[in-house]
């Protein structure tokens, strides 16, 4: 009997039987047909493809698709996602950068998983959200900026404002297009500002340096050397100026920057004074000319220049009181410069002033003056 069992043993083995019950399944037709997707495992497969179109150009919505994966703890990483949104391997890493660093969100690598993770929970991307009042005003900023259309200021602002937009959701580039033509400006005239100009005056004046130029008052075709140290660059009634230390005169001016010209950067430290305020530089003038010493000016408006006046604010010390006729007295606390004296004279024969006894008088030279200029 115990050498039946030997014999026995020549039948196929159950290791043999189940080798060659596989073969059936290599039969050509089983190879022929596709094989079903594999289930997603690795990290490199953490979402199923989409198409992402241009969308993915939009570093928004990259990172709004990456907080979606970490919540959803798919263990997202930069070569999987570079695959799926078609862009560089780095532009990645500086999407999650800016997650982790700027927007202060809890992203750390897992090696174990081969994918970034939320260490916490996060409910909400802290991304910007905009009323409809904001992207209207948003709007209007991209609008106002048309007025340097054909100066050397335009490429820049377009650029600045597209990546604005670009960082914003689909829906709200959507509404400022809608909006686009329901606003526009229509400056006077936009001012003549040398872009390399306002760059070098821009830089000193980040870098606290002092700065030469030559400047050309109106009607001085000769000009003048100016070595300055530079406070402040401020655009005043839609014309910039330079507002700073002027070495040589011991006194602080203002420039306007059409009139600079061949600006270098001396390379010369200095220090901001602490209390230097432009708003209390120029609060007793009109617009942008330093004054002295404010004084109280009352100007009579006929009914059309008066109703014109009202509708904006001229000077926080403003008032108008309206007569019977629909005329008004206007008055303002301001010092007397160039500048309010070319807004009274605009005015015509609509505008006389009251007070003080020397703007008048300087009013009504320059007008009998212009009335010579048609006599001739």
């Amino acid at each position: 009997m115990s050498r039946i069992a030997p014999k026995a043993s020549l039948k196929p083995s159950p290791k043999t039987s189940r080798t060659r019950s596989v073969k059936p399944a290599k039969s050509p037709k089983s190879r022929k047909s596709p094989k079903p997707p594999k289930p997603v495992k690795s990290a490199k497969s953490v979402k199923p493809v989409q198409n992402h179109g241009r969308s993915a150009r939009l570093p928004m919505y990259r990172m709004l698709q990456i907080h979606d994966l970490l919540k959803e703890g798919k263990f997202p990483n930069c070569q999987a996602l570079s695959d799926d949104f078609e862009v560089s391997y780095k532009t990645v890493q500086r999407d999650i950068d800016f997650m982790r660093d700027q927007l202060q969100l809890p992203i750390e690598y897992n090696s174990a998983r081969r994918g970034f993770l939320y260490t916490r929970e996060v409910k909400n991307f802290p991304s910007v959200t905009l009323q409809e009042g904001e992207v209207v005003a948003l709007l209007v900023a991209q609008k106002a900026a048309e007025q340097y259309r054909g100066t050397p200021f335009e490429k820049l602002l377009n650029t600045a404002f597209t990546r604005l937009v670009e960082g914003l959701p689909s829906k709200v580039e959507i509404s400022l297009r809608d909006l686009s033509e329901a606003v526009s400006f229509r400056p006077p005239g936009p001012p003549a500002t040398d872009l390399k100009s306002f760059q070098t005056l821009s830089n000193a004046l980040m870098d606290l340096q002092e700065i030469y130029f030559q400047y050309c008052k109106p009607g001085d075709g000769s000009g003048s050397e100016r070595r300055v140290q530079p406070y402040h660059l401020g655009c005043i009634g839609g014309i910039w100026y330079l507002i700073g230390f002027d070495l040589a005169r011991n006194a602080i001016r203002t420039f306007a920057l059409a009139r600079i010209s061949d600006p270098k950067n001396l390379n010369r430290r200095f220090t901001r004074p602490k209390g230097f305020s432009l708003n209390n530089m120029l609060s007793d003038s009109f617009s942008a000319f330093e004054t002295q010493k404010a004084q109280q000016v009352r100007i009579l408006l006929d009914p059309l220049a008066a109703s014109l006046t009202g509708e904006r604010k001229w000077h926080p010390s403003q008032k108008m009181t309206f007569r019977k006729d629909g005329s008004a007295e206007l008055s303002i606390k301001v010092g007397l410069a160039p500048d309010l004296e070319a807004w009274i004279m605009a005015w015509g024969p609509r505008a006389k002033v009251l007070s003080p006894p020397a703007l008048k008088s300087r009013i009504s030279a320059a007008l009998q003056q212009a009335v010579m200029q048609y006599q001739k």
